[in-house]
């Protein structure tokens, strides 16, 4: 199977991507069945708050709902956990979905399509866009889902995990599934939502040559190029390391202001400050005590 062309792309706004949201596309919804820790509910909450799902429905929780501990777990994903919708069954948990997964590490006697979370959450939108409501479902840290729950669903997703160790815990495996549905949102693989900070602009190679020989210069006057006859090599090498590094005029000062302090040099605040010193001296502004 190809791997599926994500949705979204280039006819997305920033802000769209960065809100997570595609017109007419309703995300999917996260149902947890007799999830046995609040911690985990909190979790996975703070993981469908990360990647833009907030339809969270719980069914049969061990210690019961509300729960402080979910609460706390979730981060800041209130929004979530204040809207999670309650259910005694998973069937009721699931009656208004027309697209259900359910999430196994392992094989089930039954005859349904399996799929990777990336070509699952590819599935998801493309149902999300006509307008079809969807759901994963995830079982109990335990054992997971039951034949019987899995056989509920329309389809298999399945995480490919290392065989030796296959258990993964209930908000990890649902922030691998909602990554996948971001993905899709996003639709760019490229994309970030913020680019690398704007750098000076990079350093002629005149700029360079006179770092190259204001450095060398210093080095010689600490007799550095040991033995001479090397010198040609070393410096080639020397100067190779910075050419690596594509300069930019600001890092070529910063260079150039490094070595002149380790020559001792003066700096130009050094020299304002003489200048200014020179200036109240001249006007009798400058009292011995000053001076000293």
């Amino acid at each position: 199977m190809r791997y599926p062309r994500a949705i979204g792309g280039e006819k997305m706004t920033r802000d769209a991507k960065e809100s997570g949201a595609i017109a007419g596309a309703r995300p999917p919804a996260i149902i947890l069945v007799e999830t046995q820790m609040g911690e985990n509910i909190g979790a996975a909450a703070r993981a469908m708050a990360n990647f833009g799902l907030r339809d969270l429905r719980l069914v049969k929780p061990r210690d019961g709902w509300p729960n402080d501990k979910a609460r706390a777990a979730a981060s800041r994903g209130d929004t979530i956990i204040d809207a999670v919708r309650l259910f005694d069954t998973v069937e009721a948990a699931i009656a208004d979905l027309e697209l259900v997964f359910a999430t196994t590490a392992r094989p089930h006697d039954i005859a349904k399509e399996v799929e990777s979370p990336a070509v699952a959450a590819h599935s998801l939108m493309l149902s999300a866009r006509d307008g079809v409501a969807t759901g994963v479902m995830f079982g109990r840290e335990k054992w997971g889902l039951t034949s019987d729950e899995v056989g509920l669903a329309d389809r298999i997703v399945t995480i490919p995990v290392d065989p030796t160790f296959a258990s993964l815990n209930i908000a990890q495996a649902v922030i691998i599934v909602a990554y996948e549905w971001r993905r899709q949102v996003v639709g760019d693989a490229a994309w970030t939502p913020f680019g690398e900070k704007e750098r000076s602009p990079q350093a002629t190679k005149g700029d360079v040559l006179a770092f190259f020989d204001h450095l060398e210069g210093a080095l010689d006057a600490v007799d550095f190029f040991r033995p001479a006859e090397k010198r040609p090599q070393m410096v080639r090498n020397l100067r190779q390391i910075f050419q690596k590094a594509r300069l930019s005029e600001q890092e070529v000062r910063t260079l150039r202001g490094l070595v002149a302090a380790l020559e001792r040099r003066p700096t130009r605040l050094d020299l304002a400050r003489e200048a200014h010193v020179e200036k109240l001296r001249r006007g009798g502004g400058l009292g011995l005590d000053e001076e000293a």
